[in-house]
Formats: structure tokens, sequence, C-alpha cells
């Protein structure tokens, strides 16, 4: 994958951030997305300090503008092989009608809307490329019901459908989903703090992660992941992998 370009969602934190790092000490160029500076600025620096050529798109990558502008920046680097979307937001700790729609809509857009325009802006291009990979962070909620989690839970289904969907009709794209783990993130920490009806029980669930010492380092699932994309990518395509 030397010398091709990839475009990472969520890239300034967590995941997204261990593997751009991951990818940038391989030679990826890398086009990074995420809503805030300084980090995304931080870790382009840290990218581009080991040699491989970096954009920065800061925006949310549920908005038209900014997923087509992601590929543009991509295309213009040169041999754009894909996408790995990593961004999220959970919104811990309300049962589902303790919700605002304002934050139900921003759980289901940062997963699966903006999943959907990073399909539609970079599928283009990868199908007259004639290959491509799309990698989308899933999370075993996708096939849980914890309370407190309802809106991410439904989030990361849809997300994971998305994954299967597009392996049926892209299928020269390789195209699979990917559940870290139980990662030491900024989302588990959100939901240790959690407030809203469901709290008590989230705070016991994820609290006891810490305490039992499984939580692994954001570092250790990128490096999971790359196992996955760097190794005969296409035995993964259309699956759901951990």
């Amino acid at each position: 994958m030397k010398g091709k370009t990839l475009i990472i969602t969520g890239a300034s934190l967590g995941i997204g951030r261990a593997l751009a790092l991951e990818l940038a000490g391989l030679g990826v160029n890398l086009v990074l997305n995420a809503r805030h500076q300084p980090f995304l600025g931080e870790v382009a620096a840290a990218c581009q300090s080991l040699g491989v050529k970096v954009e920065q798109a800061q925006g949310n990558a549920a908005d038209t503008a900014t997923a087509e502008a992601m590929v543009a920046k991509a295309l213009a680097v040169g041999e754009f092989y894909g996408f790995i979307h990593a961004a999220g937001v959970l919104h811990p700790g309300p049962f589902l009608w303790e919700l605002s729609p304002e934050q139900f809509q921003e759980v289901l857009e940062s997963h699966v809307v903006a999943a959907y325009q990073l399909v539609r802006a970079a599928v283009p291009p990868l199908l007259r490329r004639g290959e491509g990979v799309a990698v989308f962070l899933g999370s075993q909620a996708a096939v849980g019901n914890l309370p407190g989690l309802g809106a991410y839970n439904i989030a990361k289904a849809a997300e994971e459908h998305l994954a299967r969907q597009l392996a049926q009709e892209a299928p020269q794209i390789v195209s699979f989903g990917f559940r870290p783990g139980v990662t030491e993130t900024r989302m588990q920490e959100q939901a240790r703090a959690a407030a809203g009806g469901a709290a008590p029980i989230l705070h016991r669930h994820f609290r006891g992660y810490l305490e039992a010492g499984v939580l692994t380092s954001p570092l250790h699932t990128a490096r999971r992941l790359l196992q996955f994309l760097l190794t005969d990518p296409r035995r993964y395509h259309g699956r759901i992998v951990e």
C-alpha cells in the first residue's frame, strides 16, 4: 500500500489518530478529517514528519461539501485507494426517549450519514480505478442493546449493514466492517461519566472494563485493523471482522 492515498475520518483522536500514524509510517499518503483543530493539525504534522504527503480536510464528514473535499484532495495527491471511516459520536446515558432530537441526529449523522457521504463521493473514482478499500469501524453494539446507548447501537447496526451493502453493489472495492473491541478512547471516558436515566448501568458496565484491565490501546487496535487491511483484504470482503 506504500505510495497510495487513503482518507481517514476521525483522525484527530483515538483509533483514527493511531491509524493515521501507523499508515504514515508504512509510507501511505493521507487525507485526514476531523471536526476540530488543533488536534487535526498536530496529527497531520506528525504524519508529514514521517515523509508522506498529508492533506487536511476539517469539517463534519456527514456534510456533502466536506466529503467531496476529502475525495478531491485524495485524487489530487494521487493513487487514491480508499477510506477508513473512524469518526463517531456517542451521547451515552439517556434512554431513547430522553435523547434530544439533535443528539439522536448527531449520532446517526456521524456514523451512518458520514459513511454514506464517503461512499457517494469516493466510490465512483475507485470504480474507475478498478480497485480500492472501504473500511467502516463497527462495534459489538450493532448487535447489542445496552441501555443508554440506544442511538449508538442503532447507528452501528446501520453502518455495518452499509459496509455489507457496498460489498454487494461494488464488488471491485473491498468493503468490510471492523469491530475494535473495548479500546481506551474518549468514548470510553464519556460512557464512564455518562449522565441520564441509564447512567448507573453504563457506569457499572464501562468502569468494569477499566477495573478488569481489559481495555486495549488505540495503537493496539489500529495494528489489529491493519493486519486485516494489509494481508489479503479481499478475504474479508462483505464481512464484519473482530
